[in-house]
């Protein structure tokens, strides 16, 4: 969960690839990623010298056998701490991605699913879902657990999805241990890319799928916050240039379409609103999505008419800030000065202001103390989730190292800002969006199944946000294939028990 267009949590990139210990694959498998940016990959200078690229190979495989004792029943399984290196089409290595695998043991592997999950951010490792929801262990995210200095310690997971699913989480370059093997800007423009990143992905997939002769295994991909921008790129990728077909998509709180979320875009404020309202109602109590119908028919009618109305029309603007203030439990003489369109980082700054406390992005109901609350600038970060990075951090290494036996060089790299930074979203006229690829995804394949998740307090990736896009989708295309569920919870609402649970189940229930 990152902060840059501030998502998560949060893949890859790159042209052809094998394991460490395969020998170089033809370089023909490389020209779709080359392409993907608009260059040739021969363009690179990618001369990764064989003194650096041995300097920067990440160590072999390591495959470990584990039992894990769990309520009602004992999961005894092959674990797969590895890599594989990605090359350009002259069969230099550019990057080595690091992805850990768990396969249940005594299953058909030839029919048994296999799920693959990769955060977002851009920036983001896997270890939040992996940690946090799906994997074998978990780290807690919640309560006195949800702090800096606590110790980072592994449970079991109970809820974990390996009862219905093979897991494979992936790394992008520059992510957990993930990274170049070969120097040059234009490798690192080419990876740090939304074409080239999808393009890596999905040849990461296929050459897994080969690798572990699982291509006849019923295939799901997951992605968690700007995993809604990779996720139904990277099933069209594998769909159509791949040759791999995938039975289902799960979303975890994604941002599908950037588009509304900022600029003078009056849906931005629609979006937010029912989450800001969420906030303040649980409060007093727990909320529900069923509860929230009030506020999502006023966003989506009286408010929305209001503010096309703009601020030339005083009664309408008056009318809509006094509501919004009233719903989202804000200071009535704020509201109108702001004109009852609050930003983000205005309401983070606002709703407990008055306690000297700021209000978390990726959860609204977590609040923090503000540094500067004397200060007329907001300067604060996410007290939602900038307490988890250490324990998460240290807790993704202990696993790889001790547990998982695979001990690389260099630092773990859960969130890396350099990633988002250098980001190339695209630019023009048409900001970043997956929601055409869906649409497409669902038309190739009318058996392919679609979960949307999020939840009701996620300041970062509204619900609400998702609900308008996934409304806007015909009949034809989505009808009894495409759901959105919402918990109560933040952007990583499976840090909640209550709400990983569920996750789990609806998840399974479309895992076949």
């Amino acid at each position: 969960m990152v902060r840059s267009l501030g998502f998560c949590r949060i893949a890859l990139l790159a042209m052809l690839v094998a394991t460490p210990s395969l020998a170089p694959l033809h370089a023909q498998d490389a020209a779709p990623l080359a392409a993907a940016h608009g260059k040739s990959a021969g363009a690179s200078s990618g001369k990764a010298a064989a003194s650096e690229t041995d300097s920067n190979r990440l160590p072999p495989d390591s495959i470990t056998k584990h039992t894990l004792a769990l309520p009602g029943r004992s999961l005894a399984f092959t674990a797969t701490a590895g890599t594989i290196r990605l090359f350009n089409d002259k069969a230099e290595p550019q990057a080595d991605i690091a992805y850990t695998a768990y396969q249940l043991d005594a299953a058909d592997a030839r029919t048994r699913p296999v799920t693959f999950l990769f955060n977002g951010g851009p920036g983001a490792s896997s270890a939040w879902l992996q940690l946090g929801a799906a994997g074998p262990w978990r780290l807690p995210l919640a309560g006195d657990a949800a702090s800096a200095s606590a110790t980072p310690a592994l449970l079991p997971n109970a809820e974990t999805w390996l009862d219905f699913t093979d897991l494979v989480f992936i790394d992008p370059v520059g992510t957990g241990y993930s990274r170049f093997v070969a120097d040059g800007e234009d490798v690192r423009k080419r990876f740090y890319s939304v074409d080239g990143d999808v393009a890596a992905l999905s040849l990461v997939i296929r050459r897994w799928l080969e690798q572990h002769d699982r291509l006849l295994s019923p295939k799901y991909v997951a992605g968690e916050s700007y995993g809604g921008i990779r996720g139904p790129r990277v099933v069209r990728d594998l769909q159509t240039k791949q040759g791999i077909g995938i039975k289902g998509l799960i979303l975890v709180s994604p941002v599908m379409d950037f588009r509304e979320l900022s600029g003078s875009s009056l849906l931005q404020y629609v979006t937010r609103l029912p989450s800001m309202a969420a906030v303040a109602r649980q409060q007093k109590g727990p909320v529900t999505r069923a509860a929230m119908a009030d506020v999502e028919n006023y966003a989506r009618g009286e408010y929305l008419a209001d503010l096309v109305k703009g601020e030339a029309d005083q009664d309408a603007t008056k009318r809509l800030s006094d509501r919004v203030a009233a719903l989202a439990g804000i200071d009535p003489v704020v509201s109108r000065r702001l004109a009852g369109r609050f930003d983000t980082s205005e309401f983070q700054r606002e709703f407990a202001r008055a306690s000297g406390k700021v209000t978390g992005r990726f959860d609204g109901s977590v609040q923090g103390l503000d540094p500067f609350p004397d200060s007329s600038d907001g300067q604060f970060g996410d007290p939602s989730a900038d307490a988890l990075i250490a324990p998460l951090t240290s807790a993704a290494v202990d696993l790889t190292r001790n547990k998982l036996a695979w001990r690389p060089s260099g630092s773990y790299q859960l969130l890396n800002g350099a990633v988002s930074g250098q980001w190339d979203f695209g630019r023009g006229r048409h900001p970043v969006e997956s929601v055409t690829q869906l649409r497409q995804i669902l038309a190739v394949d009318p058996k392919l199944r679609v979960l949307v998740t999020g939840g009701l307090y996620d300041l970062a990736a509204p619900y609400f946000g998702n609900q308008i896009v996934l409304d806007q989708l015909p009949p034809t295309l989505a009808q009894n294939r495409v759901n959105l569920i919402v918990y109560p919870g933040g952007h990583m609402f499976y840090a909640d028990d209550p709400a990983r649970q569920a996750l789990r189940d609806d998840v399974k229930a479309i895992v076949k």
